[in-house]
C-alpha cells in the first residue's frame, strides 16, 4: 500500500495516523507501563520513525521487490548475533542455519538483478532500513518481557503514529494530508495491518528467542516479491524462485528445532 501510494510520503503518514488512534485506544485500556520502561518506549518510537523515513527512501530510489528484501534481510543475521553476542541468548545449529538460509535467500532476491552504481543509493537505504529494523527488535525484544505486550504496541504506536505525521507536514505543508478518499482509505488500512502484524510479532518475542522470531517474520519478504511482480509488473524469474525455496528452507530448519 505505501509503495503503491501515488504520494508515498503522504500513504506513510496516513499509516500513521491510523496506528497512533489505535494505539491511544489501548493506552486508555491499558494504563500506564511500569515506570522503568519509558526508555524502551522512547527508543522504540525513534527507531520506527527512523524505519519508516528509511522505508520511503528505498520506496523513492529503487524497486519494491528489491528494497523490501534487502531492508528486511538484513535484520535476521545482525538480530542473531546480537542475540548470541550481546544478549547471551543460546542458539541450537539448526536454528542458526536456518536464520542464515533465511538472510541468504531474502539478500539473494536483491542481487540476482545485478544492481549497478546508479543503485548504490537504494542499496543503501535498504541496508540502513535494515539495521534500523534489527535495533527496534532487539529493543522491543527486551521490552515485551518487562511489561504487557498491548501497553508496550499502545504506548509505541500512539507516539509514532502521532509524530510522524508531524513530521511530514512540517516537511510538506499541510496540504501533504489532503488526498484523495481512496489513498487516505488505504493509508488507514495500511495502518491497522501493520499494527496487527506487529502485535503478533511481539507476542512471538515472549515465546521464542529474537532471532528465531526475526527469522520467521521475514518471510513475508516472499510474498513481497510476488507483490512486486504481479501488482507492480516487476520482475520475478527462476532465480528468485530458487531464492525463494532457499528461504522456505531455512524456515523448515528453524521450525524443526
Amino acid at each position: 500500500m505505501a509503495h503503491g501510494a501515488a504520494d508515498r510520503a503522504a500513504g506513510m503518514a496516513w499509516l500513521a495516523l491510523a496506528t497512533g488512534v489505535i494505539g491511544a485506544v489501548l493506552v486508555l485500556v491499558q494504563g500506564l507501563p511500569p515506570a522503568d520502561t519509558w526508555g524502551f518506549i522512547a527508543a522504540s518510537a525513534v527507531l520506527h520513525i527512523t524505519y519508516f523515513g528509511g522505508l520511503l527512501a528505498s520506496y523513492q530510489l529503487g524497486q519494491f521487490s528489491q528494497m523490501y528484501p534487502l531492508a528486511r534481510g538484513t535484520s535476521p543475521w545482525v538480530v542473531a548475533v546480537v542475540s548470541v553476542v550481546v544478549l547471551h541468548q543460546t542458539l541450537a545449529v539448526g536454528v542458526l542455519i536456518g536464520v542464515l538460509l533465511v538472510s541468504a535467500g531474502l539478500i539473494a532476491l536483491v542481487f540476482i538483478g545485478r544492481p549497478g552504481r546508479r543503485q548504490v543509493p537504494a542499496l543503501a537505504a535498504a541496508t540502513g532500513t535494515g539495521l534500523t529494523i534489527a535495533a527496534y527488535t532487539v529493543v522491543d525484544g527486551l521490552a515485551v518481557h518487562r511489561m504487557p505486550v498491548l501497553t508496550y504496541l499502545g504506548w509505541g504506536f500512539m507516539v509514532q503514529g502521532f509524530v510522524l505525521p508531524l513530521i511530514v507536514i512540517a516537511w510538506r505543508g499541510t496540504a501533504v494530508m489532503r488526498q484523495p478518499r481512496r489513498a487516505v482509505l488505504s493509508g488507514l488500512t495500511g495502518g491497522v495491518v501493520s499494527m496487527a502484524a506487529y502485535g503478533l510479532v511481539l507476542w512471538a518475542q515472549t515465546r521464542g528467542t529474537l532471532a528465531e522470531v526475526a527469522a520467521l517474520r521475514e518471510t513475508s519478504i516472499i510474498f513481497g516479491a510476488i507483490i512486486g511482480a504481479v501488482f507492480f509488473g516487476e520482475r520475478f524469474g527462476p532465480k528468485r524462485a530458487i531464492a525463494a525455496a532457499v528461504v522456505v528452507a531455512g524456515i523448515v530448519l528453524i521450525s524443526l528445532e
